[in-house]
């Protein structure tokens, strides 16, 4: 999915529009990551201001919220499961496979913008684990060789 720059102006109408919500803060980060595709420091500091929060308040609700992102995902996301049982199954080497064959660690982004790497805690797959997800869709059942197809298609 194709995200358009930070627009400040654009942040403001967002923030704008959500405020006046009962708990508006997590309603408004998830919609300048939808628009945006991240939500930037100088998102973080227009929404602090206008809910009367800190920035670390607005900087703790993103880092407790695994989804939310201060900088733009890659062009395809590989989200690895890392919960308890595609661990049991094996999942330390799937993760493993993937970031070789990536070229990079959980949580990194490649330099070119082509592909990042994210750990999940729980995908509900939890009985054909190990599982990853790409771009949204699950993918069960993996073991080192298959992390390393699923990666080489990633970089496709």
């Amino acid at each position: 999915m194709s995200h358009a720059p930070f627009a400040p102006d654009e942040a403001a109408g967002i923030v704008a529009g959500l405020k006046d919500l009962e708990g508006p803060l997590l309603p408004i980060l998830h919609a300048i990551q939808a628009r945006f595709g991240h939500v930037p420091e100088a998102a973080i500091r227009l929404v602090a201001a206008e809910l009367n929060l800190s920035r670390a308040e607005v900087h703790g609700t993103m880092s407790f919220y695994h989804d939310f992102r201060a900088e733009p995902a890659g062009r395809r996301v590989v989200k690895v499961c890392r919960a308890e049982a595609c661990q049991a199954r094996g999942g330390a080497a799937v993760e493993a496979a993937l970031a070789a064959s990536l070229g990079l660690p959980v949580g990194e982004t490649s330099p070119d913008g082509r592909v990042s790497l994210e750990a999940v805690y729980c995908l509900g797959l939890c009985a054909i684990g190990p599982n990853a997800l790409v771009d949204g869709r699950p993918v069960a059942r993996l073991d080192p060789a298959k992390a390393a197809r699923l990666a080489a298609e990633a970089l496709s």
